[in-house]
């Protein structure tokens, strides 16, 4: 007999509910800005297009002074928010939501990590002999947890609650694995000075924890001065907001977990930005990074070792790695599959796992400037938009129309 799960609170199917509507809206709008982006790059606008991305921007506060364009603002700034936002949904998922308790985090848990794995393997096959390709070995690993959920809204009422709830999940647990791919292969030219003051700050959140504080105001200007000093470190900016938003209580006061009625500040301050980084910082990064001059290239570009690395990786190794280990798990006879999926609903939901686009454009910046650059990012445009067709036409065939019919 397959073993039976633990149903979710009302409190936690309610953030789901929530989480799944915001997102799926949020890729819709994803995908107009990364539309908008190659229209600009590739029309008379796109000397105000590059002009905007490369217009300097200045901050100075006393002898400190931070200086970017504007296009390193949004990735290093502003995605310190997002990354802020996805530290806080995995601590509120793994304390109260889908990956709280071990019958929910293996399916999940094991599906991500193939799904990270089989993608990673076959880029690897394909560019090991290019050291430089090889620096972006993580960029087919990532799962767009809001272009996924938005292309899956275009399915309607045929899609399970089952699969937008793995989907979604697969994708945190995702989010995860790349925060840690940033963490360990992504730094540079490390400074041990600024890395002990943002030991500091970490440690300052720590004891406003054990003391039980939950105003929100304390963590962040300490996330904000933890931002600075990462800066500076030679480790991604980016990391405080994760370090942060694991550092946010997810109690009330007495240290109680929230009850039905009361939100806790991790879920008050994850509230407060998930439509900002959905409707805003998320579809901003996809304009400020998917403008791609097409100028001088050819289909015969795609298949060149990066930039088809990606597109095999993401297309074939992330449908392929999270089915496989889905099989595998049920054939243990441990792990029950979601209500309304079965083999051919988990191989098209695996699909659209392939649709990589914010995260793979992000771990790209990181690892490659010019025509690398612009490789990995003509592989991931043209990678979300085959396992998008994909993905959707496949599930269109084989989810019926009435979801009562299927067994």
């Amino acid at each position: 007999m397959a073993p039976t799960q633990r149903p979710m609170s009302y409190r936690a199917l309610q953030a789901l509910a929530d989480f799944l509507r915001l997102e799926s809206a949020g890729g819709i709008l994803l995908i107009v800005a990364a539309v908008l982006a190659l229209v600009c790059a590739n029309s008379p606008l796109a000397g105000l297009y590059d002009g905007f991305r490369d217009m300097p921007v200045a901050v100075v506060f006393g002898e400190l002074r931070i200086a970017k364009p504007w296009q390193l603002w949004i990735n290093d700034g502003l995605m310190a928010v997002f990354f802020l936002l996805v530290s806080l949904e995995i601590k509120r998922e793994s304390l109260t939501g889908q990956l709280a308790g071990l019958d929910r985090l293996a399916l999940p848990m094991i599906c991500a990590a193939a799904g990270v794995v089989v993608p990673a393997l076959l880029f690897t096959w394909l560019n090991h002999d290019d050291p430089e390709a090889m620096r972006g070995w993580a960029v087919p690993t990532a799962t767009d947890i809001a272009f996924a959920l938005g292309v899956l809204s275009l399915l309607g009422s045929r899609v399970p609650t089952g699969m937008k709830l793995l989907l979604s999940t697969i994708a945190v647990v995702d989010d995860l694995i790349a925060i840690l791919i940033i963490a360990l292969f992504y730094g540079h030219d490390l400074s041990w000075v600024a890395l002990g003051w943002a030991g500091a700050m970490v440690l300052g959140m720590v004891l406003l924890n054990r003391k039980g504080v939950t105003a929100l105001t304390p963590y962040l200007l300490l996330g904000l001065a933890l931002w600075v000093c990462m800066l500076k470190s030679g480790i991604h900016a980016t990391l405080a907001g994760v370090i942060t938003g694991l550092l946010v209580p997810h109690v009330r006061r007495g240290n109680v977990i929230p009850d039905e009625i009361e939100h806790s500040p991790l879920e008050s301050l994850e509230h407060a930005l998930h439509p900002w980084v959905a409707f805003a910082i998320v579809p901003l990064f996809a304009f400020a990074n998917a403008g791609l001059s097409l100028d001088g290239l050819s289909m015969d570009a795609v298949f060149s070792a990066l930039p088809f690395g990606v597109v095999l990786g993401l297309v074939v190794g992330k449908p392929i790695g999270i089915t496989l280990a889905a099989v595998l798990l049920r054939a243990t006879g441990k792990v029950r599959w979601p209500d309304g999926m079965d083999l051919k609903a988990m191989l098209g939901m695996g699909l659209l796992c392939g649709i990589g686009f914010t995260m793979s454009l992000f771990i790209a910046s990181l690892a490659y400037t010019g025509l690398h650059y612009d490789e990995a990012v003509l592989g991931i445009l043209a990678a979300s938009l085959v396992a998008s067709l994909l993905g959707l036409a496949w599930l269109r065939v084989v989810l019926p129309a009435h979801p009562g019919m299927r067994d």
